[in-house]
């Protein structure tokens, strides 16, 4: 099972917790949660964008990958989009599986994945920001072993 959501307003931590943890057999949960940093030392809002029904596609398609990869029961990614300021939840990626192992690197790749291949943009102040390069490589590293 996943549980995908874009959204504008915050999200619950403890709720999204409750998904992952709702079926039996489970014997890790991980999570992660992003918060916005500032930028360039300015207390100024992130702005974010996403391409609707594609995003989610595409989300559906890494939480998929991953379920290939390793024995993960459940799955949740939750993604802010508009105008968010730094310390604002933006991202929460969870896993549960029957093990620990899978359950962390199932979540490494989830968030590695969705930092390259989701289709947000994001401005900060009046500069659209281009991907980094070291997203770019942590992606890849999954593909090259």
């Amino acid at each position: 099972m996943l549980f995908i959501h874009v959204q504008t307003e915050d999200f619950d931590q403890g709720a999204l917790y409750s998904e992952l943890r709702a079926h039996s057999g489970i014997g890790a949960i991980v999570t992660f949660t992003g918060l916005v940093r500032e930028f360039s030392g300015h207390n100024e809002p992130l702005e974010l964008e996403h391409y609707p029904g594609m995003t989610e596609k595409s989300l559906q398609a890494i939480f998929n990958e991953a379920k290939k990869r390793w024995p993960i029961d459940n799955g949740v990614i939750v993604h802010r989009v508009g105008k968010l300021n730094p310390g604002e939840q933006i991202v929460f990626v969870g896993v549960a599986s029957a093990h620990r192992a899978a359950a962390f690197d199932a979540a490494q790749f989830m968030m590695d994945q969705l930092k390259t291949r989701a289709p947000f943009w994001k401005k900060e102040g009046k500069q659209w920001v281009a991907a980094k390069e070291t997203d770019q490589q942590a992606a890849e590293a999954w593909y090259s072993a």
